[in-house]
């Protein structure tokens, strides 16, 4: 139901709200974001005598927070462990786990993210996926049936073969020499040795959310739309993409799978790329499969409004993220309204893309800094005037 199709007073029911927004990274916590635009619009139906029916889920779009989306609506705790960055350096990381123990949740941002290698000069070439080996041998370890792993954040494009090395699979030059660790070495490839590959990892269930469709390859592929985020030059750039080509070719040539141009397997520095080559994997939409493990799809499909939320609404919003699952999750009817940090979409944009609206949280004039230091105060005052303005 619309906001054009309400019934008269004498008759409304309780309009149903579905409250499913990402965290607003660096500020708060999906879970915090939902329970504070619950119970802003909660107040504001309150102040006008209206009566709705609100469910609340922390959302995700498969990178940075989807663990804390995860484990915040599981009702567990992460278990943290010891392992290293995508540098090489001690650094304590994070494991979720469901509440029956079957479903482990790793984010590749944990041990191979931008944010903890951000105090020293970027080495493209040299960042290795090896730190998530710990992660994934503990959920083994565990006894999971599936394992979740998130790719957004990363500050490699190793392909996966750190990761694949630390369960055991050895990636060997022409005179049977093992590589340096890193995406720069893998030029030099000849071989790769599985023979010693834990057992146990091509037994569980392989999920990998996805929040981006580039390939491997190419002018759209790992290396050259994202490497330079990671700090590689055109030169890296360029040594990076024939590494990666180098491997690929040599994975086809083992397991007879071609996977450089599936959608989605450019993601994290091709991350997925050695795990899909040798196991079942499902490369998922990151929105799609936390909608999956959420229900999310169904509660959004029996709301009449849908309301979701972000730090930044733009363009890239809409590709991918959070804001593009739920506009593609949410019933036929149901109206879709934003809470962001900030919008930077103009009315047009919002219009072609079937958001009714956008709100910032923004008071004024204020600083990101001023912004994230109210960020669950600002939201929950936001949602206020949502609910005074929607149901009026």
């Amino acid at each position: 139901m619309t906001s054009e199709q309400k019934l008269p007073a004498t008759i409304q029911r309780a309009l149903r709200v579905a409250i499913v927004p990402d965290s607003f990274k660096g500020s708060a916590r999906a879970s915090e974001v939902a329970t504070a635009m619950e119970y802003g619009f909660s107040k504001g139906a309150a102040s006008l005598k209206r009566e709705v029916e609100i469910t609340a889920v922390p959302f995700a779009d498969g990178g940075e927070g989807t663990l804390e989306a995860l484990i915040d609506t599981w009702g567990t705790q992460a278990i943290t462990l010891e392992t290293t960055d995508a540098l090489g350096r001690p650094v304590t990381s994070r494991l979720g786990l469901s509440a029956d123990q079957k479903i482990a949740v790793v984010e590749a941002a944990e041990a191979a993210g931008l944010p903890q290698v951000s105090d020293v000069a970027r080495k493209p070439l040299e960042a290795t996926t090896s730190g998530l080996g710990p992660l994934v041998a503990h959920a083994l370890d565990l006894g999971v049936q599936q394992i979740i792993l998130c790719l957004g954040g990363s500050a490699t494009t190793d392909g996966g073969t750190g990761l694949l090395n630390a369960l055991g699979a050895k990636f060997l030059d022409d005179q049977g020499n093992q590589l340096p660790a890193g995406g720069g070495a893998l030029g030099k490839l000849a071989s790769i040795d599985v023979s010693e590959l834990d057992p146990r990892a091509k037994k569980v269930r392989w999920q990998i959310a996805c929040d981006v469709t580039n390939p491997l390859l190419g002018d759209k592929g790992a290396a050259a739309i994202f490497g330079p985020q990671k700090g590689a030059t055109k030169h890296d750039v360029q040594i990076l993409d024939q590494g990666l080509e180098r491997l690929a070719n040599v994975l086809e040539a083992d397991t007879g799978r071609s996977l450089r141009e599936q959608p989605g397997m450019g993601a994290a520095g091709g991350l997925a790329l050695c795990l899909a080559s040798y196991f079942f994997v499902e490369l998922t939409p990151g929105w799609e499969l936390v909608a999956q493990v959420l229900d999310a799809r169904r509660i959004m499909q029996s709301a009449d409004l849908v309301l979701t939320g972000e730090g930044r609404l733009d363009s890239q919003s809409l590709d991918g993220k959070v804001v593009c699952g739920v506009l593609q999750a949410k019933g036929e009817l149901s109206d879709v309204i934003v809470v962001a940090g900030s919008v930077d979409l103009s009315d047009e944009e919002l219009e072609a893309a079937g958001i009714l609206a956008a709100f910032s949280i923004a008071p004024g004039p204020a600083s990101l800094a001023e912004l994230s230091a109210d960020t669950l105060g600002l939201v929950q005052r936001t949602a206020f005037g949502v609910a005074r303005t929607y149901l009026r």
